[in-house]
């Protein structure tokens, strides 16, 4: 006997699986409808698990009756997706697990042994092979973490304690800006925020920021880097510009008004792979502030102002 994919059945068949209700709501069901490639009158016996990418899976939904708006991309993946990835029903880049978290390349498949569950679900052998898959299911987990965080890039503060960014993008700049820029020009300093394309931050010492008079309500309006120099009474705000991001003048008053209580001296540094890069965006490069680039670690450029590398 086929038993026919549902909405309701999908809601169903994401309890079996042990999650909650916001993970099991009308949402996450859609979600889970569009990975499998199914559509009404489909049977569960037809999912399949070809990799897609957020756009395709809320283009999807229209077939089940479901219009979403383009702002609810965000809602898809971060509430309904990422759980599924960490709870290892949905696979993460299986093809490339080091492509870039910004990547419009980045997709997500049904892993094959939860997709085994799901072709039998309804059937005789259904309630077994879930009942096998949720015994074996903390192994798999860990196993496919272990995988993503083989890629992962390990960068070392400078006081020598090492923490791992998500793999590609802008992250591989953040990394040489710890580790080439802060020796050179910071040196002494202390990394109080580190930001990440992925989880958004991979060090935020809230407290530090707090007792210089800086507090923010949503860590991702502050800049890929913060350091504090003690002995001079800095916050160096540096920002990462692979392919976006450098301190343009609406940024430089955007960081101004961020920082506005701060009792540390302001410095504004915009940092790059390379000249070729920085050069498409000199135009916009705001004036009293810093650039560096990767390629040239000894060296930095000062735009205009009274002094160099210092707070106005």
């Amino acid at each position: 006997m086929m038993w026919r994919a549902t909405v309701a059945g999908a809601r169903e068949l994401l309890e079996a699986f042990g999650f909650d209700a916001e993970r099991s709501n009308e949402r996450s069901a859609l979600v889970l409808l569009a990975l499998l490639g199914l559509r009404p009158g489909d049977a569960w016996e037809d999912s399949t698990n070809e990799a897609r990418g957020v756009t395709p899976i809320m283009e999807h939904a229209r077939l089940w009756g479901t219009n979403w708006a383009p702002n609810t991309r965000e809602t898809v993946r971060r509430f309904t997706l990422h759980q599924f990835v960490a709870a290892g029903v949905v696979e993460y880049n299986h093809d490339r697990p080091d492509r870039p978290v910004n990547s419009p390349r980045a997709n997500y498949r049904v892993s094959p042994d939860a997709l085994d569950v799901i072709r039998a679900w309804g059937t005789d052998d259904g309630e077994d092979l879930l009942a096998e898959y949720l015994i074996e299911l903390p192994g798999q987990v860990e196993a496919y973490r272990a995988a993503r965080d083989m890629h992962r890039i390990p960068v070392t503060l400078p006081r020598g304690e090492v923490v791992t960014l998500s793999p590609g993008g802008q992250n591989v700049l953040l990394r040489d800006m710890v580790e080439q820029f802060c020796p050179r020009f910071t040196p002494g300093g202390e990394v109080l925020y580190l930001g990440d394309a992925d989880s958004k931050l991979a060090l935020f010492d809230e407290e530090q920021l707090a007792a210089l008079g800086v507090t923010v309500d949503h860590h991702g309006k502050l800049p890929d880097l913060v350091v504090w120099l003690p002995r001079r009474g800095w916050l160096v705000l540096a920002e990462a510009a692979s392919s976006h991001g450098p301190v343009d003048a609406k940024r430089h008053a955007e960081l101004q008004y961020l920082f506005r209580h701060s009792t540390a001296g302001l410095v504004f540094v915009s940092c790059f792979p390379d000249r070729a890069v920085m050069r498409s965006y000199l135009s916009a490069l705001a004036w009293e502030t810093e650039a560096w680039c990767a390629s040239d670690p000894d060296h930095m450029i000062h735009f205009n102002g009274e002094r160099f590398l210092g707070p106005y």
